[in-house]
């Protein structure tokens, strides 16, 4: 068991990771990204506060994505394992978007007056709050780390996967790979031995058939 045990550890990491990429995203959704001030000339000035849920629609679903795929680690392996570290990663990279393109637009009161239906006309000011876009690239870092672990234990259980077969399997798995001349692992090795069968003899049973075979006959024609 102690070849599993770094692609166990690696795919825990990844799940936590995930896990607190998810909750993140969730936390930052309710965080406020932009304010509006507006006036228009009957009404006392209002202030519009716009979430982080609402000045992007995709924060939640993204966070969706990282926990369902935290949980589907659990279920999968090989190939499965790693379209899922793919599929994260895209999520990750569509969280990052968000948050730079946020931070690089150059005015985002025109957008949140669209968002929360206000007349450009009435906005007297906007103020942007960065915190919100650089915890949401923070996270989407964590989580591009943690599609990186999910690929890099796909392939770390690739070369384990033999720990799940049964010990018959791998009995015969040996009888096959002494019948074919090729070594026996230590593992199926020791198998055999609990099970009180020499590991050697189906070679060497094969080494003295094949020995017999090609010796010649003794010539008892005349006798």
């Amino acid at each position: 068991m102690a070849d599993a045990r770094p692609g166990r550890r690696t795919l825990l990491v990844a799940q936590i990771l995930l896990v607190l990429a998810a909750a993140g995203l969730w936390e930052v959704s309710r965080l406020t990204w932009v304010e509006l001030r507006t006036f228009d000339g009957l009404s006392p000035p209002r202030l519009v506060t716009l979430s982080g849920a609402q000045w992007s629609s995709g924060l939640l679903p993204l966070a969706l994505v990282l926990l369902a795929g935290a949980i589907a680690a659990l279920a999968v392996r090989g190939w499965a394992l790693r379209a899922l570290a793919v599929l994260v990663a895209i999520a990750s990279l569509a969280a990052g978007y968000l948050a730079v393109s946020t931070l690089e637009m150059p005015d985002v009161a025109v957008r949140a007056a669209d968002l929360v239906r206000v007349p450009v006309v009435e906005l007297v000011g906007s103020q942007r709050h960065h915190a919100g876009p650089v915890i949401t690239l923070v996270i989407a870092v964590g989580a591009l780390v943690g599609a990186a672990l999910l690929m890099r234990a796909a392939a770390t259980d690739k070369g384990a996967s033999t720990r799940y077969v049964t010990p018959g399997a791998r009995r015969s798995m040996a009888r096959r790979a002494g019948d074919d001349g090729v070594n026996m692992s230590e593992r199926m090795m020791w198998d055999a031995l609990d099970e009180g069968h020499d590991p050697t003899e189906q070679s060497g049973e094969s080494t003295s058939a094949s020995g017999n075979d090609s010796a010649p006959e003794p010539d008892t024609e005349g006798r």
